[in-house]
């Protein structure tokens, strides 16, 4: 399975007229286009809603942002929000961990085991367009997140999926993928791995936003089908060391 919980845009009318921050800064620290690669698993699991409405990969207490400190310093909202509209952002949260967990559910039973791959993006030019970029020690190419699943147990499959990323032949040299340096994985995963400890993996791929200018929203066609091809080598990688797993 593939998973782009943050590839969402749309908010509700009653969320967009209290919003203080605008439409392009909102962007920035959405994911867009996360949503296509998740064509790389034949179970895709996709995001609508922007985490500017709901943050569906932080736990339900703090999954709407209530103070410029939980979004990146950013005044998202003009004034307080009225609980019965934060109640409305809730409902979506709740209906979209339920509908994740009768998928799962229904994985578990049909397969035993079963692999979530986690997409995200994340910015490296802060700064500005035209500013120096993130230490690139610090900031891989792919950002690997493992950091709620029992790694052992989860060996090959993870293993696995790093060293196709890897030795995929992109344009212009290899990816630098590295485990765990920018981001270890958020509630999702750590959901996952918590609701199902014996047959569920969620590993958070973190993929730079080295394939799109980050203060446009434009993307580069060449990097998002080069980076689409790399996540399907991995995740037949991942399938077959699934497989060899038993279950």
């Amino acid at each position: 399975m593939a998973a782009a919980i943050h590839a969402g845009h749309a908010v509700r009318p009653e969320i967009a007229e209290r919003l203080a921050i605008d439409e392009a800064a909102r962007l920035r620290e959405e994911d867009p286009f996360t949503d296509r690669w998740t064509e790389v698993a034949p179970t895709r699991i996709v995001g609508t809603v922007s985490r500017f409405e709901v943050d569906l990969n932080r736990p339900r207490e703090g999954a709407i942002y209530r103070t410029a400190e939980q979004a990146w310093g950013l005044e998202v909202w003009k004034g307080p929000l009225p609980e019965s509209v934060v109640e409305g952002s809730l409902q979506r949260y709740d209906a979209f961990y339920a509908e994740v967990r009768r998928l799962l559910d229904e994985a578990e039973r049909r397969f035993g085991r079963f692999v979530v791959l986690d997409l995200h993006s994340y910015n490296h030019l802060r700064e500005g367009a035209g500013s120096r970029p993130a230490d690139p020690q610090q900031n891989p190419d792919v950002n690997v997140g493992t950091g709620s699943m029992d790694r052992a147990r989860w060996a090959p499959v993870v293993d696995r999926f790093i060293a196709e990323m890897a030795a995929f032949d992109y344009p212009g040299g290899r990816l630098d993928v590295r485990e765990n340096v920018k981001f270890r994985g958020g509630h999702f995963p750590t959901w996952i791995h918590h609701s199902y400890p014996g047959s569920g993996c969620a590993i958070a791929v973190e993929l730079k936003k080295f394939f799109m200018n980050e203060w446009t929203g434009e993307p580069d066609p060449e990097h998002l089908a080069a980076i689409g091809r790399a996540l399907s080598a991995a995740a037949a990688g991942v399938l077959e060391e699934l497989e060899r797993m038993g279950g």
